[in-house]
Order: C-alpha cells, then sequence, then structure tokens
C-alpha cells in the first residue's frame, strides 16, 4: 500500500510506454506496467528503481482478456490505488484488406481495443471509489482517415475515439475522466517497422516525404509525447475529458496539397502579396 499516485501503464518495454513509464516516476508515480516482453520491461524497471520509485510488473499478452482485467486486480493489491490509465500497447499489421487473415484482425482488434475497454471497464470502478482518475486512451490521427493499409488498426483506433466519448459519459459523473492523444508520426520501433503494401521497408526517402507533410517537418520523440500524456493526467487538466487530442506536428489539419506543395516548392509560392 501507498500514498502516492499509481499508474497502470501498457506496452511499457519501449518508446512512448517506456517513456511515458519514466517520465510519470519523475513525477512522484508508482507504476505498475504491462508488456509482452520481459527483457525489455526490465530496462523500464530499472530506470524507474532509480529514480526511487515503486514499480510492478505484470507479463503477458493483452489479447488474453483474463491478463488484462487480472493485471488491474494485481495492480491494487500492491499499491491499494489507480489514479491513472494509460491504454498505450498495439499491435498492427500493414497487409491491406484483400490479405490480411483473419488472426491478424483478430489479434489486431483484441490488442487496440477489447483490451483497452475491458481494462478501463476493471480500473474505473476503483478511480470511482475515490471520485478522481484518469483514463487515457493512445490513439492515432489514422482513426481519422483511409490509408489503404492496416485496414484492422485504422478500424480500431477508430473504435477507441468512439470509446472514449462513451466512457467519458459514463464515468464522468463519478469524478473519471477519460480522453485519447491521436498520435502522428512518432520516433518509435512501430513506426520504423511500417512497411509499404509490397513489403518494402521503411526507407529515408519515405520517411522524409512524411515529414514534408508535417507542419513541423519532424516526427516526434516518445519524450514528448510522454510529457502531453502525463500533463493530461494532472491537474492543470482537471476539466478536460471527452476528447481525442491530436498530437501530430500539425499533420492532422494540413490536408491541403496547396500547403504540401508551398512547403516543397517553396519558389513557385510567393509569400508575399
Amino acid at each position: 500500500m501507498t500514498d502516492a499516485p499509481t499508474v497502470l501503464i501498457t506496452g511499457a518495454a519501449g518508446g512512448i510506454g517506456a517513456a511515458t513509464s519514466l517520465e510519470f516516476a519523475a513525477r512522484g508515480y508508482d507504476c505498475f506496467l504491462l508488456d509482452i516482453d520481459a527483457a525489455a520491461l526490465a530496462d523500464t524497471v530499472s530506470a524507474i528503481e532509480n529514480q526511487g520509485r515503486s514499480v510492478a510488473t505484470a507479463i503477458g499478452d493483452l489479447g488474453d482478456l483474463d491478463f488484462a482485467q487480472h493485471a488491474v486486480r494485481d495492480c491494487v493489491e500492491k499499491f491499494g490505488r489507480i489514479d491513472v490509465l494509460v491504454n498505450n500497447a498495439a499491435w498492427r499489421d500493414v497487409t491491406t484488406m484483400k490479405s490480411i487473415s483473419r488472426e491478424s484482425w483478430e489479434k489486431t482488434i483484441r490488442v487496440c481495443l477489447t483490451a483497452p475497454a475491458f481494462l478501463a471497464q476493471a480500473a474505473a470502478p476503483h478511480m470511482e471509489l475515490r471520485r478522481q482518475g484518469v483514463i487515457i486512451n493512445v490513439s492515432s490521427i489514422q482513426s481519422k482517415f483511409a490509408a489503404g493499409v492496416s485496414p484492422a488498426y485504422i478500424a480500431a483506433k477508430g473504435g477507441l475515439d468512439a470509446l472514449t466519448y462513451e466512457l467519458a459519459t459514463l464515468y464522468g459523473p463519478s469524478g473519471v475522466r477519460v480522453l485519447a492523444v491521436n498520435l502522428g508520426a512518432i520516433d518509435t520501433s512501430l513506426n520504423d517497422q511500417y512497411v509499404a503494401a509490397d513489403g518494402d521497408s521503411l526507407s529515408a526517402d519515405l520517411r522524409q516525404a512524411v515529414e514534408q507533410m508535417i507542419p513541423l517537418q519532424r516526427y516526434g520523440t516518445p519524450a514528448e509525447i510522454a510529457r502531453s500524456i502525463v500533463s493530461l493526467a494532472g491537474p492543470d487538466s482537471a476539466y478536460i475529458t471527452g476528447t481525442c487530442i491530436e498530437i501530430d506536428g500539425g499533420w492532422f489539419h494540413q490536408c491541403s496539397p496547396y500547403s504540401f506543395k508551398r512547403r516543397q516548392f517553396p519558389e513557385d509560392y510567393p509569400t508575399h502579396g
């Protein structure tokens, strides 16, 4: 049992999950971390322990709903509370609807949508008892437009956004906030492994093309996302709920071909007049 606030984070072994875990620990939170990769998660645990915070883990596949829900129980048994749930874990198959297997479709939906739903179902009652708590769903700007690949991932993230609205309405009267962050291009292994439909790995040319479509002209970093998530979980964001916030360097709202061409070919677009 502890008097410190406690956060449960899924997909905490690397990338955004690890960075978010470290940021919460730096702000005085104890951490309960979930991941399927025990070896990688051990590095996150060591870094948190070096900050002097308490940390516990559960190793398993979020596609197993029993594991997911038992993790919430274990978190409360260990720390006596759960103040923040960050549904960060994801799985993505970049095939098209023409070729995606039923197994891959179902795994993506389980990890990216069903697990967050039932983790929230398990965690929210503990938050309601204290009339405070925050559930943050890590979504994607891909929930808002067609990409031609990753149909299950896009469908799951669209569902996660809708789930966010529903849970915020349900739990708001009990003092529990629910929101989502819709991420753009972030420097993570998930993005590094993004491949084209023909199987080619993400090339430097493709990355540069993506960066040119982003008004800030670069990928975001896990540390930047972590700081945003922790801020949204804190008291300064106490009136924010039931919304999906884009953290994407302006990419989603830069949908005009004119805007893209203006940056790519500035000599053709004078700034005066």
